[in-house]
This record gives structure tokens, C-alpha cells and sequence, in this order.
């Protein structure tokens, strides 16, 4: 259907009518320049001449050798400081009767975690009573036999032989009380069996190795404990904990035992020092990493065993090499990086270069610049659009 004279035209008309205007402009284009010609333009970016109003929208980097410490910025993951945690094992065999302790509890050293209905800790119990009933005796013969020799009423042998027993059992009872004391038995209950005051039905008790937290709770009441190989509990001190950050083949010779570190908690505004403690060995098969142990204090215990933290770790060694801001960077069609370098006359040349190692806002350049030269900071996009046109 027509228009009526002087309505404009619907959109979507307009719009084809301009659509078909700039194909048109272009075969012209094509056909007077030739298409040899177009492509030449296109593969050989010409040098850039900004206005004096649209200099004022860049802003320029002056190229000069710099001393500086190599940053790798990466990720890491939070454990605990092995140095700090202790795995707790049953120390006797028998049911457990009672677990005394939560998962995230703090405790203190020596503090009691379980109690075990254990024969063994019985056994051991009465080992030492027996043990030291023996050495009393022998130690009462020996002084007898001391007195008796001392008024010839005795031979020397007989003498030696009571003497030697006292010894004898004095060392059994010693050994005996030893291994009540690696049970972590209560002092007081020692000392009354030292007194011959009666003890009956004492359950034996697992003990806290160390303060801590209990990081984990491996037993259930009822369960069956076997001597030296049950885990009950783990606990470890959170002060302090191990990040072990991911060092990828480029960074490798950057990083160092002693290297200062940083780490970042996500959602958070927190950073942690921390220091790399130990560099691994071996590569990790599945990331085709190495891991830096780097040791961070944990006040608040904000970092969590198995969380994920930003990492940056700053060499000890300096470098000297030309350093551009990383904004000067960009990247053509190829994903190669360049820059725009002042020329003499005023204009604006695509400069190809070849990156090393990032330090923070800032990157090495290895080859295409030399000190001197003003690189393009703020507005290399511009300077880029300009160019294409």
C-alpha cells in the first residue's frame, strides 16, 4: 500500500533503502580501487594522526629500565599445617563407652576425648601394681641382706644375688609405670596405686596429645577399638595453616623458599601474609603443577581446610627489564599483543611485542619497545578505532 504524500516512510523501508545505499557505496568502492588494493590496506595497519581534541583523550607512557620483584599471581588451596596437627590413635583396644568431644571442639592438652571399656588398660593397671609390690619386697630383702652381710651372717653371693633382684624388679616397676604414663593415665590414679589405695573399675580415657581443635571425630560409642591402628580423632592448631598455592612451568625458576606471599580470601576484603615455606618436587599429574607451601597465620580462623584463595607471591630476587603498564597491551585478530608508540611526527605506529612475567598492574616486555619510547596507556582503543576506520 502507498503512502500518503508527506507521511514518512516506515521504518523498516528506511532502514532497507540505507541498508541497500551502503552496499552500494561499497561495490563502488571496490570496483575503483580494486580488490588487490583493499586487501593491501587491510594487512598493513598505516600509522595513526590524531586532532589535537582527540590527543586529549590518550594518555602516554614513557618506556625506561626498571628494577623490580617478580610477582606470580595464582590460586592455592587452604590444608592444615601438619606441624601443627596430630592424628590421635586408640592407645589400647576395647569398646568405646563415651565420646567426651564435638567435631570443631577446642581443647587443651591432656584434656580427656573418649572413655573405652580396654582389659589392656586394666592389665596395665595391675602390671604396675604387681611390679611395685615386687620391688618393695626385693628392696626390703636387699637392706636385710645388707645388714646381715655387713655382720657376716650372710655370704658375699647371697648378698650380691638380693642386691641384683632389688635392681632387678626396681627396673620392672620403673617399665611398668612408663607405660602407664604413654596411656595417658591420670597422675592421681598413679599416685594411688604408689599409696596401695584400692582402684576398681577405672575406664581408660583418650587424651588430647596437644591443644587444639578437633578437626576430626572417627569413633561412635559401641565401637570396637583396636591398639595403635583405630584413628579416634584428629586435632591441629589453626593458628597457622598451609595454602598450597599452584606454580605453573613459566614461574617455576620465579619462585622460592622464603618469597614473601599474600593471600586473598574471595568475598572478602581480607588479605593474609604469609611466607613460601617449601617448594614441591614432583609435578601434580592431574593440574601440571607444582605446589608451594606457603605457611599463612589464620587469626579468626577465617581460612577453611579445602578452600579455594587467590595467591600472589612476590620473589626476593630483583629483575631489571623494561616494564609497561598492562593497559598499553592489546591484542590483534591473531590474539598477538601490541602496542601504540609516538613516532617523531606526532603519529601513532602499531608496535608488535613479546610479553614476559606480569608484576602487578605492570608487565615485561622482552622484545619490540626500548627505553625511550611513549607507549599508548589510556585510550589505545580509541587510537585502534581510528586506525581501522
Amino acid at each position: 500500500m502507498m503512502n500518503k504524500p508527506g507521511l514518512p516512510f516506515p521504518v523498516s523501508l528506511r532502514r532497507g533503502v540505507a541498508f541497500a545505499a551502503l552496499l552500494a557505496t561499497v561495490a563502488l568502492a571496490a570496483c575503483s580501487s580494486g580488490t588487490g588494493a583493499s586487501e593491501s590496506a587491510a594487512s598493513t595497519p598505516h600509522n595513526v594522526t590524531l586532532t589535537k581534541e582527540q590527543q586529549q583523550s590518550i594518555r602516554l607512557y614513557t618506556v625506561e629500565p626498571s628494577t623490580f620483584h617478580r610477582v606470580v599471581d595464582t590460586t592455592g588451596i587452604v590444608d592444615y599445617d601438619q606441624n601443627r596437627s596430630t592424628a590421635v590413635l586408640a592407645p589400647f583396644s576395647g569398646p568405646v563407652t563415651k565420646v567426651l568431644v564435638s567435631l570443631g571442639e577446642t581443647v587443651k592438652q591432656g584434656q580427656p576425648l573418649a572413655m573405652v571399656a580396654s582389659p589392656d588398660f586394666a592389665a596395665a593397671l595391675d602390671g604396675y601394681r604387681k611390679a611395685l609390690a615386687a620391688a618393695r619386697a626385693a628392696a626390703k630383702v636387699a637392706a636385710t641382706d645388707s645388714d646381715l652381710y655387713a655382720h657376716h651372717a650372710i655370704s658375699q653371693r647371697e648378698n650380691a644375688q638380693a642386691q641384683s633382684d632389688a635392681v632387678g624388679t626396681q627396673s620392672d616397676s620403673d617399665a611398668a609405670r612408663q607405660a602407664l604414663l604413654a596411656l595417658h593415665v591420670d597422675p592421681q590414679l598413679v599416685k594411688a596405686i604408689e599409696q596401695g589405695r584400692a582402684v576398681a573399675n577405672v575406664q581408660a580415657v583418650i587424651r588430647a596429645p596437644a591443644a587444639g581443635t578437633v578437626v576430626q571425630r572417627a569413633i561412635t560409642p559401641g565401637q570396637l577399638l583396636q591398639a595403635g591402628s583405630t584413628a579416634c580423632f584428629s586435632v591441629a592448631d589453626l593458628s597457622q595453616v598451609w595454602v598450597m598455592a599452584q606454580v605453573f612451568d613459566s614461574d617455576l625458576a620465579t619462585v622460592k623458599p622464603g618469597d614473601a606471599a599474600e593471600v586473598a580470601i574471595a568475598g572478602t576484603d581480607k588479605i593474609l601474609p604469609g611466607k613460601v615455606a617449601n617448594v614441591s618436587p614432583e609435578v601434580d599429574p592431574d593440574t601440571r603443577s607444582v605446589a608451594a607451601r606457603v605457611v599463612v597465620a589464620n587469626p579468626g580462623n577465617l581460612l577453611k581446610k579445602q578452600m579455594y584463595v587467590r595467591v600472589r607471591i612476590q620473589s626476593a630476587e630483583t629483575a631489571n627489564g623494561l616494564l609497561v603498564p598492562v593497559a598499553a597491551i592489546l591484542r590483534d585478530d591473531e590474539n598477538l599483543p601490541f602496542v601504540y608508540v609516538q613516532e617523531a611526527d606526532g603519529s601513532y605506529a602499531r608496535r608488535p611485542v613479546t610479553l614476559g612475567a606480569r608484576t602487578g598492574d605492570r608487565t615485561l616486555v622482552a622484545n619490540g619497545l626500548k627505553a625511550g619510547d611513549k607507549v599508548v596507556t589510556t585510550g589505545g582503543i580509541f587510537v585502534r578505532f581510528i586506525q581501522t576506520q
